[in-house]
């Protein structure tokens, strides 16, 4: 299997089947073989059921369809965990639920790593090449940047955009990088490229095609807890927290395809 998709879901039974439909159309059209993940964290609605009512369409187009099922609501990061240690393609992708970016642009995140040139490749809306065709409101796109900023010097990162919802990986690569993973909130796209970094992977950032969608979940409380989850990375790191061969027991995956 080349490619396992994870989509993390919570309370997403309004879009969830447009957004599957459409990935689809994408891995349907491929000549490689791909599983698409979608990892339910804890919702209260429907998002579930709609998932499974999806099942023989991909079965027909020759893409498993895999629903994972977090205990209760663990966050954004726990549940790319669970993808991730459960996934088994050579390369692991995860996407939002709403498709921000465009699944078509997936294509741009698995060149670098089909081509063997590198090991993480992320999706970005601050480089030149970008396209943005709707802008998220004022005072969420400034606290985006200076959350780019702070990020910067508390990690040392070179990086512009580390929260775009859209990155790619070399599963033999990134798999113990996710295993030393401990933030379950959504600081936890820093703490993955940070722990890669020191280890040596090869990351890029790349421009993509982006558009807000209304409907997000980063709450005011949230964010102000991913600018405390840079603190909490680099406290980890001074503790040792991120060697190699330590797992985090804590947040053991859960095994239910």
């Amino acid at each position: 299997m080349l490619l396992s998709l994870i989509i993390p879901a919570y309370n997403e039974e309004k879009r969830i089947l447009p957004s599957l439909e459409k990935v689809l159309n994408f891995l349907g059209s491929k000549d490689y073989k791909s599983e698409v993940i979608v990892v339910d964290d804890g919702s209260s609605d429907k998002t579930v059921e709609m998932v499974e009512s999806a099942r023989e369409a991909f079965q027909k187009a020759g893409v498993e369809l895999v629903v994972l099922r977090n205990p209760t609501n663990r966050g954004k990061g726990y549940s790319i965990r669970n993808g991730v240690l459960n996934a088994r393609g050579e390369i692991v992708a995860f996407s939002d639920a709403d498709l921000s970016a465009p699944i078509t642009e997936l294509d741009k995140l698995m060149a670098p790593i089909l081509a063997g040139d590198k090991d993480v490749v992320f999706g970005s809306r601050a480089l030149s090449g970008s396209v943005i065709l709707q802008h998220q409101p004022l005072l969420r796109e400034l606290a985006g940047r200076t959350f780019n900023l702070v990020m910067r010097v508390a990690t040392g990162l070179p990086f512009r955009d580390t929260q775009c919802g859209f990155k790619a990986y070399r599963l033999s690569k990134i798999r113990p990088v996710f295993e030393l993973q401990r933030i379950d909130g959504f600081g936890f796209d820093v703490e993955v490229l940070f722990v890669a970094h020191k280890y040596g992977l090869r990351l890029q950032e790349v421009p993509v095609l982006w558009s807000n969608v209304e409907g997000t979940k980063v709450t005011l409380a949230a964010g102000v807890r991913t600018f405390l989850d840079l603190l909490t990375v680099r406290w980890n790191y001074f503790l040792g927290r991120y060697e190699l061969g330590i797992c985090n027991a804590n947040q053991a995956p859960v095994h239910n395809r």
